[in-house]
């Protein structure tokens, strides 16, 4: 059974900075892009920031310059670093992955084909 665990929400001031963590487990690390998204209620789901399991990243240009993605393949685990936090930035935001082996055609910049997902975190940013 895949799990992937969000953590590292909460409420930030303005300009101020998040790290949120994903562990996962009951998959084959590895073998998954790793993908933050996040999540206004009535709005779509936005890709945040992606990384493939040999480093490569992905950030959109909406977050870029502001976000930073890690892994670390030997703790099955994914973060994100988001700075200079705006109040817009309030959102849930999901941890997924992304098997590479079943979707070898699919660019680092896709938000599609992820097939896992966690229950997300609450970032609220306010003062």
């Amino acid at each position: 059974q895949v799990q992937l665990n969000e953590s590292g929400g909460g409420m930030v001031e303005p300009g101020g900075s998040v790290r949120l963590a994903c562990a996962a487990s009951g998959l084959v690390f590895n073998q998954y892009t790793m993908g933050w998204f996040r999540q206004v209620p009535g709005r779509a789901r936005e890709l945040m920031a992606a990384i493939h399991p040999n480093g490569a990243t992905f950030y959109p240009n909406s977050v870029k310059g502001r976000v930073a993605i890690s892994r670390d393949n030997a703790k099955n685990t994914v973060w994100l670093v988001f700075n200079w936090l705006r109040p817009e930035d309030t959102a849930v935001y999901y941890c997924a992955a992304r098997n590479i082996v079943n979707n070898p055609n699919t660019v680092l910049s896709s938000s599609l084909r992820y097939a896992f997902w966690g229950q997300g975190t609450q970032v609220t940013v306010s003062s």
